[in-house]
């Protein structure tokens, strides 16, 4: 059976992120901690994050990933931001342990005049300063390359691997590998594309897929998230990628949009036609 999910919400209480994942027919899904637009604690406590596991379990709604805040940028030259994020990633670590979920999601960010190699080091150092508590993974998500962002490249994030002593594992976003320039839009550029994530990065520490088609075209370095198969990936590519032997037992995560009348619910039941399901 497939596992896929959408990104919910803990407004009124973490917990109500998994009522809200049951009505979508979801069976693993993605939060915030908190407003992604802020630095902010996480504020969770221990009744609620009993309440959460409880809810999850019972439901068998799993795995979960916490996405990290947007202002954290593990790139950065910058002293103050870096320990904003670094302190930002801790919280998220620990708010994952205290909630029983699997995996942290961040964004490399961008190196702001650091050169990519400097960039990459920067990261590498802040995922060495973290604490990570037993049981809890730190993914770092493919990004769409625009600008000085780092994450467009498969080779990002190998390098980030090899030089932080954690043992970090990945997230690749469709759409926004899509912008970066790997094609996704056919059976055979599924293939390819895979084929050279497999080469330089390994299937083995792929632990979760946001799934997203994309309102622009293959290179264009912009993100924005289309509803499954009605963006430029499109309906062929969006079926071979989420049939695609690599890709069938991850977690596919959707950030799709709620427009035109389909919201999530639509978008895993599309999936899950996908699939044959």
């Amino acid at each position: 059976m497939v596992r896929v999910g959408a990104h919910t919400s803990i407004a009124g209480g973490v917990y109500n992120a998994v009522e809200e994942q049951v009505e979508y027919s979801g069976n693993c899904g993605q939060i915030f901690s908190h407003s992604p637009q802020v630095w902010q604690d996480p504020n969770i406590d221990d009744d609620e994050a009993e309440q959460f596991r409880d809810l999850a379990a019972d439901h068998g709604v799993g795995p979960w990933v916490i996405h990290s805040s947007y202002l954290v940028n593990l790139c950065t030259p910058k002293d103050d931001l870096r320990e904003k994020s670094l302190d930002s990633m801790q919280k998220e670590v620990d708010a994952a342990a205290k909630l029983g979920i699997e995996y942290v999601n961040v964004h490399l960010g961008a190196h702001t005049g650091a050169g990519v190699d400097g960039g990459l080091d920067n990261a590498a150092s802040v995922l060495d300063d973290l604490d990570i508590p037993e049981g809890v993974t730190v993914l770092v998500e493919s990004d769409a390359g625009s600008g000085t962002k780092l994450g467009g490249q498969f080779e990002h994030l190998a390098t980030v691997r090899e030089r932080t002593e954690q043992d970090i594992e990945f997230c690749l976003d469709t759409a926004h590998m899509f912008a970066a320039g790997y094609d996704l839009s056919s059976p055979e550029a599924v293939d390819e594309t895979l084929a050279e994530f497999d080469e330089v990065v390994g299937f083995d520490d792929l632990a979760c897929v946001h799934l997203n088609d994309s309102k622009h075209e293959c290179g264009t370095n912009k993100d924005e998230h289309a509803h499954i198969g009605e963006g430029h990936i499109g309906e062929d590519g969006m079926h071979a990628f989420v049939n695609h032997d690599a890709i069938r037992d991850v977690p596919l995560v959707l950030e799709t949009p709620t427009e035109n009348g389909k919201s999530f619910a639509w978008n895993i039941e599309r999936v899950k036609e996908l699939r044959g399901e």
